[in-house]
């Protein structure tokens, strides 16, 4: 059986999906959506916890998704 995550680890994992799919063109916007709410669910997150964790760890996250800050 696989660890269970700790929280800050899902919200990370939450944070890198956000933000890639923010990087992407506008018509995947309405496939992000489901994407991102089941993950969510799945997570037992909220979207205003993701945003909190990403505007903390942005610079994190951008590496994890390969990007340099700018």
């Amino acid at each position: 059986m696989a660890k269970a995550k700790t929280k800050a680890e899902r919200l990370f994992s939450a944070a890198v999906l956000r933000r890639s799919f923010e990087l992407q063109e506008p018509q995947y916007q309405q496939g992000f959506r489901f994407v991102y709410e089941g993950v969510l669910r799945d997570l037992e997150l909220t979207d205003e916890e993701v945003a909190e964790y990403l505007a903390a760890h942005v610079a994190e996250v951008e590496a994890a998704i390969g990007r340099k800050r700018l």
